[in-house]
């Protein structure tokens, strides 16, 4: 399985292991997220994250940062189909007609031919089944590789399948040691979908924990690059997300050690149902 492919270390210098998606297409397991990321800012992170090995990039609509995306991997050299890219529909966006308008938008303000994964940003915009359609219809013109939602319960996901709608490749959500929202996870696992790990270092929130700081000692690691290596050992999609080039670099080098069993027995034993952030996976199902 997914977590057997992490539990040895790899080789260092060695490309990030990849998924594969439902289309074919591999996904890094480890990108890079730009949520409140602006400007000159934003250009430069994301040119410091492909310098340093990344190639997997998080953005959305609502990050008001897409052109910086697009501006980043062009001016990085690196060609297109190296890089794995994903955006989102924000919740403005629902409804046939003008999901694939805001879609068309994301895909002109990242200048690019097509996008390696789009999400519906959350269930909250209701249309859902509609709104789904719609760009499973882009899907199939080509723009964009694969499919997906972000912040789905269990009931959002059971809604899409008991409409007989294509499985979505990935659900994307809040997930760290102290809240691993088992419920979704299990779901997503028995049905054939990635799970993406969002605010993995809980908004920096967790980075002064004291039992995460003993545990992060013992590996002789930061407790960032902990955080997400216990996501890659869960087998999840880890998308850390920073401005900053030294720490860029800090969370990428979780690649070529792990954590040892009873250290990951004590991170699973922090489960507190502890969101740092929204927590759209609890709303009612809006078809």
């Amino acid at each position: 399985g997914v977590t057997d492919y992490f539990s040895g270390s790899l080789p260092i210098g060695m490309a990030v292991p990849t998924l594969q998606l439902l289309s074919g297409a591999h996904m890094p397991v480890l990108g890079l997220g730009v949520y409140m990321s602006l400007g000159a800012d934003c250009v430069a992170a994301i040119k410091a994250a492909l310098k340093t090995g990344y190639r997997h990039i998080d953005s959305a609509a609502f990050y008001k940062n897409e052109r910086e995306v697009g501006q980043a991997i062009r001016e990085s050299g690196l060609p297109r189909s190296e890089i794995f890219v994903t955006t989102k529909l924000w919740i403005d966006g629902h409804g046939a007609q003008v999901a694939t308008q805001h879609f068309k938008h994301s895909l002109e303000n990242l200048g690019l031919d097509y996008v390696d994964l789009y999400l519906i940003h959350s269930p909250g915009g209701g249309k859902v089944l509609e709104t789904y359609d719609a760009i499973v219809s882009l899907q199939r013109q080509g723009l964009i590789r694969d499919v997906g939602v972000s912040n789905f319960g269990v009931e959002h996901l059971e809604g899409l399948r008991e409409a007989g709608r294509p499985t979505p490749a990935v659900n994307q959500i809040e997930l760290h040691p102290f809240l691993q929202q088992r419920d979704i996870v299990e779901y997503c696992r028995a049905h054939g979908i990635i799970v993406q790990a969002y605010s993995p270092l809980g908004k920096g929130e967790w980075l002064d924990d004291p039992a995460l700081l003993e545990i992060a000692k013992r590996n002789n690691k930061t407790v960032a690059q902990l955080l997400i290596r216990w996501s890659l050992q869960r087998g999840y999609v880890v998308l850390p997300k920073s401005s900053k080039a030294a720490r860029i670099a800090e969370n990428f080098a979780v690649l070529d050690w792990s954590i040892p069993t009873t250290d990951m027995f004590e991170l699973d034993g922090l489960d507190a149902g502890r969101h740092c952030t929204w927590d759209p996976t609890s709303g009612p199902w809006r078809p």
